[in-house]
């Protein structure tokens, strides 16, 4: 089946979404976007754009599942441990002196490096006074990660990630054999608030100590990085901090200036802090 994408009827596709149903494309890394409309065609069994835009003029819901289809990230818990040994020695420390921590983890998918830190901070025993507001445009995404149930398979996996990351405890006090997988203790879900929202389109809604937004950007176009970043930056407190993939820098945005490197590497950055030059 032929499901290359011609440009042309790429862009009506995108139009009658953003016109109809508000989702705007526009920005996202056009090679991510050719790819994922390609695969999503083939399961579709869909031959061409045109084909496509039938099935989205015809079928009121459709729509949903492909923009579902499309916003979806690969994750894991305790993906690069690297990265969590290095968040639990260069910031979860500093975290400790604050009286309440607030936490944003930006684009969380079905939930898993959410989770990853709430056991992190439990095991620092900052989790009763941190409240964490995990978000992503995908719905189904979010619904998965409000369950907390995983595969064997993929506790398997995860239990290595964990011992990895430095965990302190025995990894399967987190969770609860059922018949079709585990389910994660309550109690880490409590601090965690998960809802809708567009890093492309949407506004900063608090002040955080610490966001997250990891292997993100790189979806991404130039201009959209640019303003996703300085969300962030407005998003966060004096001296916060920022992580984001390891594949991922500020060095090409005007934000650069705006933030200090605590670990070049894994690349999390703290705020540099804002003097009010009128005081």
């Amino acid at each position: 089946m032929n499901t290359q994408v011609d440009n042309n009827s790429f862009d009506l596709v995108w139009n009658y979404l953003e016109n109809r149903h508000g989702y705007d494309f526009s920005e996202y890394s056009r090679s991510t976007i050719d790819r994922r409309i390609g695969q999503f065609m083939t399961r579709e069994k869909l031959s061409s754009p045109t084909e496509l835009m039938h099935k989205l003029m015809a079928d009121k819901m459709f729509h949903v599942k492909m923009t579902e289809a499309l916003t979806v990230n690969f994750t894991e818990m305790f993906r690069d441990a690297s990265f969590f040994l290095s968040l639990t020695r260069k910031v979860l420390p500093f975290l400790s002196t604050y009286p309440s921590i607030k936490i944003w983890h930006a684009g969380c998918s079905t939930g898993e490096e959410v989770y990853s830190l709430a056991i992190l901070l439990d095991e620092f025993e900052l989790l009763h006074k941190t409240k964490i507001y995990a978000t992503d445009m995908n719905e189904t995404c979010l619904k998965a990660a409000e369950r907390g149930i995983y595969s064997f398979e993929q506790i398997k996996n995860y239990t290595k990630n964990y011992r990895a990351s430095g965990g302190r405890k025995d990894f399967s006090m987190y969770y609860e054999a059922q018949d079709n997988g585990v389910k994660l203790n309550a109690y880490l879900k409590k601090n965690i608030t998960f809802f809708q929202h567009n890093l492309a389109t949407d506004h900063s809604f608090n002040e955080f100590h610490l966001i997250l937004c990891r292997n993100v950007l790189i979806y991404f176009n130039r201009n959209l990085q640019t303003r996703v970043v300085d969300l962030f930056k407005n998003s966060l407190n004096n001296l916060g901090y920022l992580a984001i993939g390891n594949k991922e820098n500020l060095l090409f945005n005007g934000q650069r200036n705006n933030f200090a490197f605590i670990d070049r590497e894994e690349k999390i950055y703290r705020k540099v802090q804002f003097i009010d030059k009128k005081l």
